[in-house]
């Protein structure tokens, strides 16, 4: 198994995305070696097997690639959390605060049936302001979320501590 020091050498740093100041941690070198990705998905799977979610929920855009297929992994179903106005059904929204600025998420309004067990998958936790409103979107529909699980954490933004009501697994810290 790839350990996550081994892993960062597949992670491509882009300075100034998507905007000035801003390193972007591109996980596409992971996705397409089929040895790595199988590692990784293996990886962030292994922490939530005894949990045993109903569903994975993901983050747009990257969290929907290891999240659908952790939720295989699992044998959970899925659900999409989208920006505003990419899902055609009722939605609900939860607001957050980017390290760039503010957006919005949303997921169908029927997406979970209340009491169901979801695991919330990203690829990267920044300031952890998309993953926290994920965790509010997902209570608001009445699910129990049962953690966080993303590949990156960049400790030196802090998101963590918006996370402390909730288990997060991160596999690789910057």
């Amino acid at each position: 198994m790839t350990s996550p020091e081994e892993l960062k050498k597949y992670i491509r740093d882009i300075a100034d995305y998507p905007q000035k100041g801003i390193i972007f941690r591109d996980i596409t070198p992971i996705l397409a070696n089929k040895k790595t990705f199988r590692e990784v998905v293996e990886l962030m799977s292994v922490a939530w097997v005894d949990k045993k979610p109903d569903l994975v929920a993901a983050i747009e855009a990257r969290g929907f690639i290891p999240g659908a297929a952790i939720a295989v992994k699992l044998d959970a179903g899925f659900v999409p959390i989208r920006k505003v106005g990419k899902l055609p059904f009722t939605t609900i929204a939860e607001s957050y605060q980017l390290e760039y600025g503010t957006d919005q998420l949303e997921a169908h309004s029927d997406a979970v049936t209340r009491g169901q067990k979801v695991l919330i998958v990203d690829d990267v936790l920044a300031t952890g302001g998309t993953a926290s409103a994920a965790v509010r979107l997902m209570r608001k529909l009445g699910a129990e979320v049962v953690g966080v699980q993303v590949l990156i954490e960049l400790s030196y933004l802090g998101g963590r501590e918006r996370l402390s009501d909730v288990e997060l697994v991160s596999e690789i810290v910057y």
